[in-house]
């Protein structure tokens, strides 16, 4: 546990000025985090609505909630956390009847303490168990030894999913080559550590002049494809819009290409004024959108931001308004 302390301390919660201008926090109203993580952007929210605002924290992850219930205890009851997935969180809150909130952030992807976590199995700078489950120890959703880890996944897969699973989840242009490599090499003996499967990934690609690991996207694509990151995404996105009171803001931060895109054709959808068919000659549909958006453009952490805290280099916030 003391790691997790000094981790809490010295994370740096990406875009949080921007996204604590966006939200507007006020004294009276209630936010939900939907991935608390280590309790950096809810710290902000809380101290933007003080005396009386509340935040309600939700992530899967077992060991985020125990760092962010302690960074968070010096605001007493004005904090609560829920174990749980952010796609369900209007389940989640009709529990503790709360209906409609002013406030959500979504702040995607891997936190720094599960990257920085080796057992956890999500970095292959770490000889780890192939694992990365976001979900350990999960107390409301599908049961931990019902969700795949990546070991399995790697094992068991035949060439033609494991081929589907990085190019969809990872745009590794090398799906096909890396699916054989390691269909071959876990024939001669199982695939079980982070390192073994870099290695494999590493000596299947040609050497580039690329700036990332050989085997980032295909740990990227199995991180996806364990924990259904972007089916959670978009069911989050339907259930936050429908928690939010009139002109609440809905935050979403992304650090790839596949998250954004998800993001920014959600919000496009609905912000339109007419969903007839294209070719109908007069719009009869009445369609009335439910949300403005407010970033034409995602916004991107500046110069500073990304000099003091590298992992924020790709991070693109996208904010919309509930009218």
């Amino acid at each position: 546990m003391r790691t997790q302390k000094i981790m809490a301390i010295n994370h740096t919660p990406v875009l949080c000025e921007k996204v604590v201008d966006f939200l507007k926090p006020k004294s009276d109203g209630v936010y939900i985090d939907g991935t608390v993580g280590l309790g950096g952007h809810s710290t902000a929210i809380l101290k933007a609505s003080a005396p009386n605002g509340q935040v309600i924290g939700i992530d899967l992850d077992t060991d985020a909630l125990t760092v962010a219930k302690d960074r968070l205890k010096p605001f007493g009851e004005r904090s609560a956390l829920i174990n749980g997935n952010f796609a369900e969180m209007n389940v989640l809150l009709e529990n503790r009847a709360v209906h409609a909130v002013d406030g959500i952030l979504l702040d995607l992807g891997v936190s720094s303490l599960q990257l920085d976590t080796p057992h956890r199995g999500f970095s292959f700078n770490h000889t780890a168990p192939l694992d990365m489950r976001m979900n350990t120890g999960h107390e409301n959703a599908t049961p931990v030894e019902t969700t795949p880890t990546a070991r399995q996944v790697v094992n068991d897969s035949t060439v033609d999913v494991l081929v589907n699973i990085f190019k969809r989840y990872g745009e590794e242009r090398f799906a096909k080559r890396i699916a054989h490599r390691i269909v071959a090499a876990r024939e001669r003996e199982p695939i079980t550590t982070t390192t073994q499967l870099a290695d494999i990934v590493t000596r299947s690609v040609p050497k580039g002049r690329s700036k990332i690991h050989p085997a980032t996207r295909v740990f990227q694509a199995l991180r996806i494809y364990v924990n259904a990151e972007l089916e959670n995404l978009m069911a989050g996105l339907d259930v936050a819009v429908t928690l939010l009171n009139s002109n609440g803001c809905l935050c979403v931060i992304s650090f790839h290409s596949l998250e954004d895109r998800i993001v920014k054709r959600h919000f496009q959808t609905l912000a339109r004024t007419c969903i007839c068919p294209p070719k109908t000659p007069i719009c009869i549909c009445e369609h009335s959108p439910s949300v403005e958006i407010l970033t034409k453009r995602p916004v991107l952490p500046d110069a500073t931001e990304a000099h003091h805290n590298p992992r924020s280099r790709s991070a693109k916030l996208r904010v919309a308004r509930k009218l």
